[in-house]
């Protein structure tokens, strides 16, 4: 396993002939104004000695408060322009966007304040069209909805 590593789930679901996918918005202050190329799967790093698929859903838990059960396709892994490699699993399912509820992360904000805050990582979810993820998911991601729409 690559030394820094995420793991995460591409939650899909189909709508008559449309096929969708669950991305979401990461927050706090750096992304508030970002969304073309700014969506990602739910996904976290891997803890060492983790099981992969085990991180995937833990960590759609603790970014949204959704838990998955079904068929997960291992998907291929992909390295992020920052040299973290993304392994990843789609599984069919469903969820309420409007009932997401993130786990939250803390920080020093406003830069050199002295202030620390605390943001939820998660700040939004939504299903989108394949077409429309493609322009909202982060590009390293982009690969995931291309097999996705390869295998479906």
């Amino acid at each position: 396993m690559p030394r820094k590593s995420s793991a995460g789930i591409l939650l899909y679901r189909r709508r008559g002939a449309t096929l969708e996918v669950f991305l979401v918005h990461p927050g706090g202050p750096f992304w508030a104004k970002k969304d073309l190329g700014a969506w990602s799967l739910p996904k976290g790093e891997l803890a060492e000695g983790e099981d992969p698929l085990e991180a995937a859903r833990r960590e759609l838990a603790e970014e949204t408060g959704f838990v998955v059960d079904g068929d997960f396709r291992e998907l291929q892994p992909l390295r992020q322009p920052s040299g973290k490699t993304i392994l990843a699993w789609a599984v069919e399912g469903d969820c309420d966007p409007e009932q997401v509820r993130s786990n939250t992360f803390e920080m020093e904000w406003p830069p050199k304040s002295g202030q620390r805050q605390s943001f939820p990582e998660v700040d939004r979810a939504a299903w989108f069209g394949l077409a429309e993820a493609r322009e909202r998911i982060i590009a390293g991601q982009a690969g995931f909805l291309e097999e996705l729409a390869a295998l479906i």
